[in-house]
């Protein structure tokens, strides 16, 4: 059993108006990423989930090619952390995850980023960063907004630096 989070999480929205400007958000992240980081993406087909995949892989210095591993479930990547991408959307209950290996200790030396974090619901680790990429009705095709909240003091720091610019908590 999990602990309660007593506190609530940080969150912020940002706006992305196409594929490159949403993979410069998972570049920023990646680049301030830590060991034990983990990202969760949820949205629609087609919001970006594997952009921000992309990107983050970018941010890590991952040098291999980086696309959904929907089939597989999970891929590895060397880079300056080693990224876990996992893809659960072929998972119908989130018991699969854990039976299948998905998240385990081995992650806590990298960066593990989880498309359709939402059906993993009570398996994912507490501490965690989510984003919510959300297609914008009435607006260019390719507008995203990202909502996102941070989960856990080291996620919350991540989130601060990465997504909104501060080097300082608090400023």
């Amino acid at each position: 059993m999990q602990p309660t989070r007593t506190s609530a999480p940080a969150r912020g929205t940002l706006r992305s108006d196409g594929p490159e400007a949403t993979r410069a958000i998972g570049r920023a992240l990646g680049r301030v990423a830590g060991p034990g980081t983990v990202i969760g993406l949820i949205g629609p087909l087609g919001a970006g989930k594997t952009q921000l995949a992309k990107g983050l892989a970018d941010g890590l210095a991952v040098t291999s090619v980086v696309n959904s591993p929907t089939f597989i479930l999970m891929n590895e990547h060397a880079g300056r952390l080693r990224l876990y991408h996992i893809d659960a959307y072929r998972l119908s209950d989130p018991e699969e995850a854990s039976a299948a290996g998905l998240l385990d200790e081995r992650q806590v030396d990298g960066v593990t980023v989880i498309e359709w974090a939402d059906r993993l619901e009570g398996w994912l680790p507490i501490e965690r960063l989510e984003l919510e990429l959300e297609l914008v009705p009435d607006h260019a095709p390719s507008e995203r907004l990202v909502r996102w909240a941070a989960h856990g003091s080291a996620h919350e720091r991540l989130a601060e630096v990465a997504l909104t610019g501060e080097t300082e908590p608090g400023t």
